[in-house]
């Protein structure tokens, strides 16, 4: 018998030891959906999106707090109740026909490369974010929280690698030696190079526009400008947007609640808000309710919204304009200063 030379090739392959021939797939693989990976605007139907966890740990080592018996256990009943919150705010997504994915836990190793800074998994907002078919994974500031991404990296195995999106990471940032130590009750560090630093709670979308925040906290001039490369051959435009410096992310000061309808606080937007949102129905914070993170409430849909009672003159304003408010107590989350919109990452809104 004549065998061609692919054939002879295979039977090599076959007979060779640690060589495993692709076989074509199956039929119930072939007719597996594929995963679809794209972020309309802040607004749009929520399709799909990935709801944090709540870890955190390792910050004994910066902050030189001394565990107590009374601490540990004041520990373990707020972890309790911050566990309950993310899981209340999950049954409402659910509800409302969401499909809910969730980053792992940190690995023992993972804990291990953070012990000298610190780590948190508890805001999936900030270390990526999707742009219409762009996933992007950005650069953290605070040093504690550039471990945060690798608990999502099977999800984007699984959700994005398979899609017909782009998957892109920002370049490393610059090392410098500039460090800033915050103030308050956690002196945590926070880096001063030029980054490039871009964070998913700095990034609003509607349509092919997406506004940056920038306060010296987070995003950087630099990381803005990689951004605006990357996506304004799609496009897009991306526009910078200043915050006073005692705001992180630009969802602290502002919240797209529909089309045309926002929440923000002026006291905290030294220029105004962007000029094309100018025209927009505005509902206004106070600076205060803006710190406390009366901003950062989540659109399910441009006719449901979630918010905290803590916020309910907000709320009862979104609820005038015909939109249905679902309340969730987000005060765990809040102290340590995030809220709905830091807790959530869409995948899918469309």
């Amino acid at each position: 018998m004549q065998l061609d030379r692919r054939q002879l090739l295979t039977a090599a392959l076959a007979a060779a030891p640690g060589w495993v021939l692709a076989q074509a797939p199956t039929a119930a693989a072939a007719a597996k959906p594929v995963p679809r990976v794209f972020v309309e605007s802040e607004f749009a139907p929520l399709r799909t999106v990935v709801l944090t966890q709540s870890e955190m740990g390792g910050l004994e080592s910066v902050t030189g707090r001394k565990s107590t018996p009374e601490q540990e256990r004041q520990d373990a009943e707020r972890q309790r109740k911050w566990e309950a919150e993310r899981a209340a705010f999950g049954a409402v997504l659910a509800r409302h026909g969401v499909e809910i994915l969730k980053p792992r836990l940190f690995t023992a190793a993972e804990k291990e490369a953070g012990k000298h800074t610190g780590y948190t998994n508890f805001f999936v907002r900030d270390p990526w974010f999707t742009v219409g078919q762009f996933v992007v994974e950005g650069n953290l500031r605070y040093f504690h929280r550039r471990l945060e991404v690798l608990p999502c990296r099977e999800l984007f195995e699984a959700r994005v690698y398979p899609a017909d999106c782009v998957y892109v990471a920002a370049p490393a940032p610059a090392i410098t030696g500039v460090v800033h130590e915050s103030g308050g009750r956690l002196p945590l560090r926070l880096d001063q190079s030029p980054g490039p630093f871009i964070e998913g709670g700095d990034v609003l979308v509607w349509g092919k526009r997406v506004y940056v925040g920038l306060s010296g906290q987070a995003s950087s001039e630099l990381g803005i400008a990689w951004l605006r490369k990357l996506l304004a051959p799609h496009g897009y435009s991306v526009e910078t947007v200043r915050l006073k410096s005692n705001t992180l992310h630009l969802d602290c000061a502002l919240g797209l609640v529909r089309e045309g309808l926002l929440v923000a606080s002026g006291a905290v937007l030294p220029d105004g808000l962007p000029k094309s949102l100018r025209d927009w129905d505005r509902i206004e914070a106070t600076e205060e309710e803006a710190l406390r993170l009366g901003t950062n409430g989540f659109p399910i849909s441009p006719s449901v919204h979630v918010t905290d009672p803590e916020f309910r003159r907000i709320g009862e304003q979104i609820a005038k304009r015909g939109i249905t408010v679902e309340y969730v107590d987000f005060a765990i989350s809040r102290s340590f200063g995030g809220a709905f919109r830091c807790s959530t990452q869409p995948l899918w809104r469309e």
